[in-house]
């Protein structure tokens, strides 16, 4: 086991570990938004019309900074870009924690949203810059293991937090931005390639967002990452709604929930041992065919422990999922467009996201449990199907971006060379 863990976390970067050192920070005090319904309704006395106008006017501030972040990551650079959605995140936190009337709230929230998911890009854009591509499979499993370690115990932090005051879930979540904004200020540095791309784009004027919605060897594969997201996301809406209708109490659905998060967190790291030298296409596929199994096989569970054994199928294919994912999306990312890939990759995940329960509540509405949930495994399938016959295209597409990435390091001048040149001529003269 030891010499599994040294492999999963053993030679990376030092610049990794800060990133990773702020994940855990910022996810150890990130709830303030997962108890903003409750705070709503229950201490400010929101109708749940008024709570739920004001996380979807949250949502819609995400879906615009993730885009706006990928494109500052690219033009201002990842640092300044991360510094400014993570500073304005904390004041925004706190600020939010303040206001009382709905129109301040909303307009709080949107603003809140936009800045905390801008932040999202340019985090993964950094990441891809500063971990080689050999290790980035284990280093957005080990991220990973890190957001899933933080929420665990935010969820016990935010329990006693609201018991106390509630204004403290947004003081600790604002502070805990701030620590993790204060690493990456003192601890790193730029990370934005220096190299003129391959493209023949000018340095520091990338292409247009539009160069990311014309490939669409891309867009197919955020179209299967979106059907996968769409039955995975099934655990936060329709799966407790089934679990009370079969007459089990929240708290079990809550202890059937937690199953997920304790898997992560005890087999998270061993994962990219278990995944090295295989297939992109096939890992992505098995993990779509157990997702889609696991909530598939909840059409037959009726009790407590057939509804956990079924998060253990569905989270298995999660751990593999996620870190195959954000590893091929680097992949797939040219060097100076990698904020914008990034983007695009993250609202693909929020419209997924917004799409799982008002889908999977129609359908389980009108059509009931067991055609939502056989929808789920076939959806899960339809994935697995469509991987397999897209990998090749992507691969190619993947030696392709190596191949010019390298020539352009090689053969280009750095943009920083020629006046550090001039200046030790100066000197010399």
């Amino acid at each position: 086991m030891l010499g599994w863990l040294r492999q999963a976390a053993g030679g990376l970067p030092r610049p990794f570990w800060f990133l990773w050192t702020g994940t855990l920070i910022n996810k150890l005090g990130a709830f303030a938004i997962v108890y903003l319904a409750i705070y709503l309704t229950v201490q400010l006395h929101f109708s749940q019309t008024q709570a739920g106008l004001v996380l979807g006017a949250y949502g819609a501030g995400g879906a615009l900074g993730t885009l706006a972040g990928g494109v500052l990551a690219d033009r201002w650079g990842r640092k300044p870009t991360l510094l400014t959605a993570q500073f304005g995140t904390a004041a925004l936190m706190l600020a939010l924690g303040f206001g009382r009337g709905f129109w301040q709230l909303a307009v709080g929230a949107f603003l809140l949203g936009a800045f905390a998911e801008a932040a999202r890009p340019a985090f993964q854009a950094m990441m891809i810059d500063v971990v080689p591509a050999k290790d980035r499979l284990r280093a957005f499993a080990l991220n990973y293991w890190a957001v899933n370690l933080g929420f665990a115990f935010a969820s016990i932090l935010a329990g006693l937090a609201a018991q106390a005051d509630y204004l403290l879930l947004f003081a600790v979540d604002a502070g805990t931005t701030a620590i993790a904004a204060v690493t990456t200020l003192v601890f790193l540095s730029e990370s934005r390639p220096s190299f003129v791309p391959a493209t023949g784009v000018a340095p520091g004027r990338p292409a247009g967002l539009g160069a990311v919605v014309r490939d669409r060897v891309f867009l197919g594969f955020l179209g299967l990452n979106l059907l996968v997201v769409l039955v995975l996301m099934q655990h936060m809406s329709t799966l407790p709604i089934a679990m009370t209708a079969d007459g089990l109490s929240p708290a079990t659905y809550g202890w059937v929930a937690a199953v997920n998060g304790i898997m992560i967190v005890a087999g998270q790291l061993f994962v990219p041992r278990l995944l090295a030298g295989r297939q992109r296409s096939r890992i992505l596929a098995l993990a779509a065919v157990l997702i889609g199994a696991g909530f598939g096989l909840c059409a037959f569970a009726d009790t407590a422990w057939m509804f956990a054994g079924t998060v253990v199928i569905w989270t298995l294919g999660e751990m593999i999922q996620s870190p195959s994912n954000s590893a091929l999306v680097a992949e797939l990312s040219p060097a100076e467009l990698r904020g914008r890939y990034q983007g695009m990759s993250s609202l693909s995940w929020s419209v997924a996201t917004a799409l799982a329960p008002i889908v999977g509540g129609f359908v389980q509405e009108h059509l009931g449990d067991a055609a939502l949930w056989l929808s789920c495994a076939a959806l899960g399938v339809a994935g697995a199907v469509g991987q397999l016959a897209s990998g090749p295209a992507r691969e190619r597409r993947v030696a392709a971006l190596r191949t010019a990435t390298a020539r352009a390091a090689s053969t280009v001048v750095p943009r920083t060379r020629p006046a550090v040149a001039r200046e030790k001529v100066t000197k010399a003269a």
